[in-house]
Formats: C-alpha cells, sequence, structure tokens
C-alpha cells in the first residue's frame, strides 16, 4: 500500500525538523563555549597553526575523497575476477 500523498511532505517534515534543531543547538553551544572560556588571547605563532592545521587537514580530506571517485569510476573497486585464456 502507498502512502497517501500528504504523508511524504510528513516525513520528510518529521526528519528536517529535529536535524535543524540539533544544528542550531550545536551552533548556539559552540558559540557559548566560545566566548564563556576566559584566558589569555591565542598568540599569533598558535593562530597560525591552527590555519595550517585546518587547511591541511580539508587537503587531505578532499585529496582522499577525490581518490575514493577516482578508483570508483575507473573500476579499481570492482571485485577481482580470474581471467581465463581463451587460445
Amino acid at each position: 500500500m502507498r502512502a497517501a500523498s500528504h504523508i511524504r511532505p510528513m516525513r520528510k517534515f518529521a526528519i528536517l525538523v529535529p536535524l535543524i534543531a540539533l544544528l542550531a543547538a550545536s551552533v548556539w553551544f559552540a558559540i557559548y563555549a566560545w566566548t564563556a572560556i576566559e584566558g589569555p588571547a591565542v598568540p599569533v605563532e598558535g593562530q597560525v597553526a591552527m590555519w595550517l592545521g585546518i587547511v591541511f587537514s580539508l587537503v587531505v580530506g578532499c585529496g582522499l575523497m577525490a581518490l575514493v571517485f577516482y578508483s570508483s569510476r575507473r573500476g579499481y573497486d570492482e571485485p577481482a575476477r580470474l581471467e581465463s585464456d581463451k587460445n
């Protein structure tokens, strides 16, 4: 039995609302935690190291995802098969 046409949008709504609420809560907590922490300011060397770490992590992540897509498109992810000689 197929779901009624008015049920499908409600399913999407039931999935999106909690996800958006979780996103809002996590953004609020991140901002709250960032502003609540007191202490000395991060020196320039620390900021440079943090940015280099962020950029390096993004480059490695994007590079690995590119390799996954490349190997998938080239057929390297196919199961191994033994090719018999037809001579």
